[in-house]
């Protein structure tokens, strides 16, 4: 099976020479279905080079703390495992990736690297800066998106409508099946004074529960998803107190798993996708998958490109003119109550739902999507400015969710408190144009007594999960 070269981008404009080949293994820690091991693999057959997997340890992520960690660790035998079956060595550094790789790099004659894609700017930092300490070939590969995030688009999209028929169009080209990678001939003779970090030791326990990580895992959680959620998604995927969501949001965040593969066994399942929700020809179940399908390729790919062509991703002047505006003129409005940063973080605000949300995400890394909405819009009217908002609620998101330090959530939380892929709706005190939600709301949604009874605090310590 082909290659497309649309999923690669060749940073700069040297030509390989000697030496093995490099795969910083960043965004998708997986073996299968990685487009930029499955390029870098390709490369290594086509020179007759080895292949050596390097992966660079942050202990300073974006504020991740030891959950995100011990998450992401417990992958790292089976991806060590994996990688062997194809006589390929990996390589974890206990450094940055801009001081350890060039050095990696002119130790060992490396003759090119190649990294997969994030649009979040500590990576955009990481690669620039080792392209300027390197003099070989610097390939990046987009493995985590289904369209290339530079291929779907060449600009920020206003929203899913502006970008789902551009992603539709493209869909029959890129959504193919994997090709399977065989051992390498050559190995890479790697130096004995390479320092390796014994995780067990740098990385504490955390004092909450941790779901059980790796590929194996999510592949695990696909199958259940797919035989006992997927026809009822769309039905039940708002309503807290059921579980019928995927759960694989923190495997796909880490790269465990990969949203092509979700999406293709989805689709041998459902193959009419994408469909209109107005096809007479599509039962229920079809049109739940489809729903599924626009959360997992439209709206994950759209996060993307708003990070991707947005370098304000993450900050008030990111947000749309109207939406600046808006918020701008309601900035003095008197909020009806004024939380603190540790208040919040410790769930003390006079709203119970609120503090349910919030402790759901601190006990188990992950809060129902529904409240995510909810959660980020009340911080926003309860802060004295949307700078202040967005300040918390990213503080708050990357620090307890599995998932957080993503695109997905810097994207949602300028949706709630932004605007961001929304239009302007009915003015009001705080929010101005920007869509409002209350506590009415849900429980025209859900049984909101229910899930207020399920994180509380004397709940969560009968269960055993406090933080």
């Amino acid at each position: 099976m082909s290659f497309n070269l649309e999923r690669v981008r060749k940073l700069n404009n040297f030509e390989i020479q000697q030496g093995d080949i490099v795969y910083w293994i960043s965004r998708d820690q997986r073996v299968k279905d990685n487009w930029a091991l499955i390029f870098a693999h390709q490369l290594a057959v086509q020179y007759d080079r080895a292949l050596v997997v390097v992966f660079c340890l942050q202990k300073e992520f974006l504020n991740a703390q030891n959950r995100q960690f011990d998450f992401m660790i417990g992958n790292f035998d089976q991806l060590k495992t994996d990688l062997k079956r194809l006589n390929i060595d990996l390589v974890i550094a206990d450094q940055k990736p801009e001081n350890f790789l060039p050095e990696f790099v002119h130790k060992h004659k490396i003759a090119s690297l190649v990294s997969d894609f994030s649009p979040l700017k500590i990576k955009k930092s990481w690669t620039s800066k080792i392209l300027d300490k390197i003099s070989i070939p610097f390939f990046e590969v987009d493995a985590h998106n289904i369209i290339p995030v530079w291929t779907a688009s060449q600009k920020q999209e206003f929203g899913a409508y502006t970008i789902r028929p551009k992603i539709h169009k493209l869909l029959p080209v890129f959504l193919t099946e994997f090709p399977d990678l065989k051992p390498l001939t050559k190995k890479f003779q790697k130096s004995t004074d390479l320092d390796l970090v014994d995780w067990g030791i740098k990385i504490p326990s955390p004092k909450s529960p941790v779901p059980n990580s790796g590929s194996q895992q999510a592949v695990q959680k696909l199958g259940v998803f797919l035989d006992t959620k997927l026809n009822l998604y769309d039905q039940n995927r708002n309503d807290p107190n059921l579980d019928f969501l995927s759960n694989l949001s923190a495997y796909l965040h880490f790269g465990q798993i990969s949203a092509q593969r979700i999406a293709l066994e989805v689709v041998k399942r459902f193959p009419n996708f994408p469909a209109s929700k107005t096809d007479s020809n599509l039962n229920p179940d079809q049109l739940s998958a489809n729903a599924f399908l626009e959360e997992l390729v439209v709206r994950k790919e759209l996060a993307d490109n708003f990070c991707f062509y947005n370098p304000n991703y993450d900050n008030f002047e990111g947000f749309h003119p109207w939406a600046k505006q808006t918020l701008q003129e309601h900035f003095g409005d008197t909020r009806e109550f004024i939380y603190s940063l540790e208040e919040f973080e410790n769930a003390k605000t006079h709203d119970d739902l609120w503090n349910a949300a919030q402790l759901e995400m601190v006990t188990t890394g992950k809060m129902h999507g529904f409240m995510r909405m909810y959660w980020a819009k009340k911080i926003l009217e309860w802060t004295h400015s949307p700078h202040k908002a967005l300040e918390v609620a990213i503080y708050l998101n990357d620090k307890y969710q599995l998932d957080g330090r993503d695109p997905n959530g810097y994207t949602g939380i300028g949706w709630a408190i932004g605007g961001v892929h929304d239009r302007a709706w009915g003015e009001r005190p705080v929010f101005g144009k920007i869509r409002y939600m209350n506590y009415n709301g849900c429980k025209r949604k859900f049984d909101v007594a229910k899930y207020i009874a399920k994180f509380t605090q004397k709940a969560i310590r009968a269960e055993g999960l406090i933080f």
